[in-house]
């Protein structure tokens, strides 16, 4: 598949009903002076009932490459750090159908990503992540030390970034060259159209900002091979506050990576529309990233259309 010019057309919604925002509020995680949140400005379209407490109905969430990267969901699972050294990541997600604000329960929910320094499993001998030696290193803001070589993954564009909206790339799907699967996994969301992974911040490698897969199938059904049948209502990636992942690169081993680093700003994938776009909210201690971060969002979806990112 062909990846196109930004992401697919989003219908603008009407307000038909209105929910409590899920994914709003997250538990403070870490021992710190304080806590740092990240989040859109643009969460949602607010409306006030008549007991005057705020509430929030989210719009279709934009629709995004898959990425060559993928691979078929096979690993149902909650957990899918395998080990990984990283900062803790809590991702919590929900799914509600974006004409009705209804939950969407039993909905399965794939994410990927790579790890701390760029690099992908299943895609091991093509990712493109820097890794430098030893502690630390320099922080991505400026130029890299030892410039990773060889073909970029075909998610990331090359050339300019436009001054606009969201622009191009190539990008086909890739067969994978290794069997090792960590930082993949799929869950089911319950009736209340809720998921919750355990990961590590992602990091960055040549041409894209940090940031996660996702996909969201509708219609199929559990079985010992994993989650069958069906259809694919959303296809997407979640994306990270610039501060937060400046944040990170002090912490190893992000800090010992020589990539030079693709701002949320300057990616040609995110299409910059905050929450709306993929921007998830994070919470995390002051001055103490490393203990963990919590991260959420609220993906309005179309079950009833198909988006497997061939659209």
């Amino acid at each position: 598949m062909t990846e196109t010019q930004g992401p697919a057309h989003k219908k603008d919604m009407t307000r038909r009903r209105v929910i409590i925002a899920g994914g709003a509020a997250v538990a403070a995680v870490g021992v710190g002076a304080g806590i740092v949140a990240t989040a859109s400005a643009d969460e949602g379209t607010s409306a006030a009932t008549a007991s005057g407490s705020a509430e929030e109905c989210y719009r279709l969430t934009s629709e995004t490459t898959e990425g060559p990267y993928y691979i078929d969901a096979d690993k149902i699972r909650k957990d899918i750090t395998e080990g990984k050294e990283g900062i803790p990541l809590t991702l919590r997600l929900k799914v509600i159908d974006s004409d009705t604000c209804e939950p969407l329960a039993d909905a399965a929910v794939d994410i990927w990503h790579c790890d701390a320094l760029g690099i992908y499993s299943g895609y091991e001998a093509m990712s493109t992540g820097g890794g430098g030696g030893g502690g630390g290193g320099t922080p991505p803001s400026g130029a890299p030390t030892d410039a990773p070589t060889g073909t970029p993954p075909t998610d990331a564009p090359t050339g300019t970034p436009p001054s606009g909206g969201p622009g191009g790339g190539g990008g086909g799907h890739s067969e994978p060259t290794d069997d090792e699967r960590y930082l993949r996994g799929t869950q089911l969301t319950n009736k209340h159209g809720y998921v919750e992974f355990t990961t590590i911040f992602p990091g960055w490698y040549q041409g894209r900002c940090v940031h996660i897969h996702t996909k969201v199938h509708v219609g199929g059904e559990m079985t010992d091979a994993g989650y069958e049948g069906g259809h694919t209502c959303h296809t997407g990636q979640f994306f990270f506050e610039e501060s937060a992942v400046l944040d990170s690169a002090e912490i190893a081993p992000y800090s010992t990576s020589t990539t030079t680093r693709t701002t949320l700003t300057e990616d040609t994938i995110y299409d910059q529309s905050g929450v709306t776009g993929g921007l998830m909210k994070l919470t995390y201690g002051k001055g103490n990233m490393a203990k963990g971060v919590v991260g959420s969002i609220t993906m309005g979806v179309d079950p009833d259309e198909t988006h497997d990112s061939t659209d």
